[in-house]
């Protein structure tokens, strides 16, 4: 039996990072091995069933020292900062373990620190001391072994494609069920509130959008420090009833709205591998999507900040969409059969 301990974040608040967690824990468990999860953000809930959220660095520490698993799996998104270098080495030098990385930052190579990669840096030096690492895309497993100088056969390029349509709601909450109602097509948008996910172009194009789909909605699902901003932006939109500002929403609702929408938009300046992309189009939902070099196949591309184009593909989604219905959900594990198959090698 494999007894497996990840860190990372654990639900909720749901993103790509923690539906991949939450899917490994799920694999494991459905096929009978011991699994624990060390949660390593500030996102704190009760203990239970092997899950730990410990109160700072001490605690997180005593719980890997103590608790009995064989294998630490370590999950990283964004920037990988002083203090996670600082949580790789304790989890990579505990003596009888084996320590494996899955780096989820689909960005990083392009970003400052990415293209500045060396073999003669702390980051270097950290990522060789993991018996493996997991890359999201190719991008990160070429930059982990040309640039940091990981051993080849310590990389593996794994795509986190797991969906399970039991994870869905059976309807939608009463908010955004009328809001569905009330219009169509219904453009989603699934996220942070954040500068980098550029929601002012979607806001600004609505009114645009409503003279030729007088019907269309916009639907904002996240929370972020643009909040009030955007919320202010929607206020002042000649279109405002028709712009709804969810906030956070229970990772089974979201699946279910992502599912009902006519399409699903991601209008970044920076981005890595979604995995609301990933889910749209296991769903058969249209993916309207500024174009980062690692969209996956599938996707309705566009230049960054371009609403001309965004409006554009809009229109041809709406206009493609007209009665068709959308393919049945689909299970992918391919990538937790990845994962799995190095737990066992490790082990």
């Amino acid at each position: 039996m494999l007894s497996v301990l990840q860190l990372g974040p654990y639900p909720p608040p749901h993103g790509g990072v923690q539906s991949n967690l939450v899917a490994i824990r799920n694999y494991l468990l459905r096929r009978g091995h011991r699994t624990g999860v060390i949660n390593i953000t500030r996102h704190k809930q009760p203990e239970r069933d092997e899950l730990y959220f410990p109160q700072g660095a001490l605690a997180t520490m005593r719980l890997l020292a103590t608790l009995p698993y064989r294998i630490i799996h370590l999950h990283v998104g964004g920037t990988y900062p002083p203090r996670v270098m600082a949580l790789s080495l304790i989890c990579c030098w505990l003596p009888g373990r084996r320590a494996i990385l899955t780096f989820h930052s689909g960005g990083f190579p392009s970003s400052p620190e990415g293209r500045a990669a060396r073999k003669w840096s702390a980051l270097g030096f950290v990522f060789r001391q993991f018996d493996h690492v997991i890359a999201v895309n190719a991008e990160i497993a070429a930059m982990m072994k040309d640039k940091y100088v990981v051993r080849a056969d310590r990389v593996s390029t794994i795509r986190p494609d797991s969906f399970d349509p039991a994870a869905m709601s059976s309807e939608l909450p009463a908010k955004l069920r009328e809001f569905y109602k009330a219009h169509g097509p219904v453009l989603l948008t699934v996220g942070l509130l954040e500068p980098e996910y550029d929601l002012g172009l979607q806001i600004e194009a609505m009114a645009d959008i409503r003279k030729r789909l007088p019907g269309a909605g916009l639907l904002i699902i996240g929370s972020g420090s643009l909040e009030a901003e955007l919320r202010a932006k929607i206020a002042a939109s000649p279109v405002a009833e028709h712009i709804l500002l969810a906030g956070d929403v229970a990772h089974a609702d979201t699946l279910r709205a992502i599912q009902q929408a006519t399409a699903l938009l991601r209008t970044t300046l920076y981005d890595g591998d979604a995995v609301s992309v990933r889910e749209a189009l296991w769903m058969g939902t249209p993916v309207i999507a500024s174009d980062n070099g690692m969209r996956p196949e599938g996707v309705r591309l566009i230049p960054k900040e371009n609403a001309a184009a965004l409006k554009e593909e809009i229109y041809a989604v709406a206009a493609a969409g007209a009665g068709s219905e959308r393919p049945e959900p689909r299970v992918f594990e391919r990538g937790l059969e990845q994962v799995y198959a190095i737990y066992e090698r490790l082990a």
